[in-house]
């Protein structure tokens, strides 16, 4: 029986004819300037492409990495026969913590969150958009005042950068090819970094981002889909695939390299794509 889900968290692929699923980034323009140069000869109309979350943290230019994912969606868009349905951006750890950090001054402990999310990546991505992590830190020390006020500048900064701000509003917690007796394609489930089996798609929570650790040992479908595909493994094991799961992420924004994985009706993967 095909799923049917009415919900805007989670982008339906529709029947692609191929598709090209983007690992984490993290903040490595370069890197990912370098693989759409490569990826762009590859896309037809038809395709499908996915990112997989983690645009933010880390790296050096969160903010020029938005840009180049703004600039790139633009060129695959005007191919003839392309639509604005081709392209899907996942909701990342990194992004879910940028989110909670813009309200950060509604946080039971603000301070110690902020520490969390500042050993976890932010920094970079706070430096990006023109603030510092000791800006935030005095912040804090100010209280629900200060912190409000520190959130604020950083939204005005966010809304400075064309499109960041409408960018953040498209991102989806996971994407999904679903079984039917007319699909081409094998059902798949694209997430951030992880799942809980036990649970319901719908009822996934923050799963979708802090439940990585298990991942490549489930050993059986998460119906109805026949593989799940993750682009961030938090252990960075590297690539990592079997009968039922797929782990694509090469490391990149840790000193390994950002990988764009196409896959075919199968469900399988026929090309590697890295930078």
């Amino acid at each position: 029986m095909p799923l049917t889900l009415r919900d805007a968290r989670f982008a339906s692929l529709g029947k692609p004819r191929r598709l090209w699923a983007i690992s984490a980034i993290h903040g490595e323009t370069e890197r990912l300037i370098d693989l759409h140069n490569t990826l762009f000869e590859y896309i037809e109309p038809g395709d499908r492409l996915i990112y997989h979350g983690n645009y933010l943290g880390h790296g050096p230019t969160p903010s020029a990495t938005i840009d180049e994912i703004l600039t790139f969606r633009r060129m695959v868009m005007a191919l003839p026969g392309m639509v604005a349905n081709d392209l899907v951006y996942l909701r990342g750890g990194q992004e879910e913590m940028w989110q909670k950090l813009l309200q950060i001054q509604f946080a039971p402990n603000p301070t110690d969150v902020l520490l969390w999310m500042l050993d976890n990546g932010m920094a970079s991505t706070i430096e990006a958009y023109g603030m510092t992590a000791q800006d935030a830190l005095t912040a804090a020390l100010e209280g629900v005042m200060g912190l409000t006020r520190w959130t604020g500048r950083i939204k005005e900064s966010v809304r400075r950068k064309a499109g960041h701000e409408i960018f953040a509003s498209h991102w989806r917690r996971a994407a999904y090819i679903e079984a039917g007796e007319t699909a081409v394609f094998t059902p798949l489930l694209f997430v951030n970094a992880g799942i809980d089996p036990a649970r319901a798609l719908t009822d996934q929570g923050d799963s979708f981002w802090w439940a990585g650790k298990h991942f490549n040992s489930i050993n059986v479908p998460y119906a109805p889909f026949q593989k799940v595909i993750r682009g961030f493994d938090p252990a960075h094991g590297g690539l990592h695939i079997n009968c039922v799961t797929a782990t694509i992420d090469g490391g990149c924004g840790f000193g390994g390299g950002l990988v764009c994985a196409g896959f075919g009706p199968d469900g399988e993967i026929f090309d590697l794509i890295e930078a």
